[in-house]
């Protein structure tokens, strides 16, 4: 619990440390990037601290220091949670599949082009493409061993959760053009984001999957691809001239 809560102090004091490195270097920039940062700074934030404990949890699995606290997690998890929700759980999980995020987000960049909102399509259809290339190549890098015991048997490796960087990006993403068109749905899209992508995580661990590590580098990697193309995004467009 000590460890715990001092790598949370350092990770608060990392993620101050470079968003006050980035605000010094954009009053070098001049007064409107200074502006455009504070506009932004929540999102900043956010995506810095995804990446940091993304980063975080990563180090932790590849030098072996996550098992002691993954193996109480899924143990607690496994334990206090009712043999009758699996079905539900099942259910939940399969919405982070390629076959349900797949059409949908065909369908959601379809509609979104259609209505010419080019940067909104372009950020629905790559944000889990990037991540679902991500995860690949991480599986394969990393090559972590599944939980023994699960509902059903699960291929490839376990870290980092497809499922839940999936949803993870596909709704973040969707979150962050929704903010855009109705900005007084901010509150809302984020909450029906983070809900999603919570309760999928949680049903891979309930359903013995994963780890509870993997899903949460998961879910930071996946949230962050989406909220750093925006970022990115809206640099391009203050670069172009008027």
């Amino acid at each position: 619990m000590l460890e715990l809560i001092a790598d949370s102090v350092l990770l608060g004091l990392g993620v101050a440390f470079v968003y006050l490195a980035l605000h010094l270097y954009a009053q070098r920039l001049g007064a409107a990037w200074t502006i455009a940062l504070m506009r932004r700074r929540t999102a900043v934030l956010l995506t810095i601290a995804l990446v940091a404990t993304g980063i975080k949890v990563f180090e932790d699995v590849l030098g072996h220091e996550s098992g002691p606290f993954d193996e109480a997690i899924l143990q607690f998890i496994h334990e206090y949670t009712p043999s009758e929700t699996t079905g539900f759980f099942a259910t939940v999980t399969a919405t982070g599949s390629l076959k349900f995020l797949f059409p949908v987000a065909a369908l959601t960049t379809l509609v979104l082009l259609l209505a010419r909102r080019w940067f909104d399509a372009m950020l629905v259809a790559a944000s889990p493409a990037i991540a679902a290339s991500l995860v690949t190549l991480i599986k394969v890098a990393v090559g972590r061993n599944r939980p023994a015991e699960g509902v059903g048997v699960y291929a490839g490796a376990s870290f980092p959760s497809g499922h839940t960087v999936g949803v993870a990006a596909f709704a973040t993403a969707v979150a962050i053009v929704a903010m855009g068109i109705w900005p007084k749905s901010r509150l809302l899209a984020a909450s029906l984001a983070v809900a999603w992508t919570a309760l999928v995580a949680l049903s891979r661990l309930i359903l013995g999957a994963h780890w509870p590590t993997d899903v949460v580098a998961a879910a930071c990697l996946g949230a962050a691809i989406p909220l750093l193309i925006s970022l990115l995004g809206g640099v391009r467009v203050r670069r172009e001239p008027r």
